[in-house]
């Protein structure tokens, strides 16, 4: 699964979801890209498929990845446990994508390979999104 290899602390407190992307969302390296126009949490479950799914398809890409990486962790509390004793035991990480930030980007391809490879990538995102292009 996508995580950070190290933390500074161990558990997160949740946050507020607000605005727009002010980082992050503009392309970087490829040509062609991903965004993101709705806020939410995106499981590292839900998005390593979709960056394995798009980079198999075309075997020749020069650059492919998920420029945006899990960075939160989420914690669960045990069921049935009684009020207090503190917080739940780190389960599994998770995006905050905001709207208009950039998950996935590739070059070397044409732009209908690309446009399929990334449409199958935003099949498997539980959030509306859309196909980028840079203009050279």
């Amino acid at each position: 699964m996508l995580s950070p290899k190290r933390t500074r602390f161990r558990k997160q407190h949740r946050g507020r979801m607000k605005g727009k992307s002010c980082r992050g969302n503009h392309i970087c390296f490829g040509r062609y890209a991903l965004q993101e126009l709705e806020p939410a949490w995106i499981p590292a479950r839900q998005m390593k498929p979709g960056r394995r799914a798009s980079h198999d398809m075309h075997v020749g890409v020069e650059n492919m990845g998920a420029v945006y990486f899990p960075t939160n962790r989420v914690t669960i509390r045990p069921t049935e446990t009684r009020m207090g004793s503190g917080k739940g035991s780190p389960e599994y990480w998770v995006a905050v994508v905001k709207p208009g930030r950039i998950l996935y980007e590739m070059s070397g391809v044409s732009e209908t390979v690309a446009r399929a490879a990334i449409s199958i990538a935003a099949s498997k995102m539980p959030i509306r999104s859309q196909f980028l292009r840079l203009e050279i």
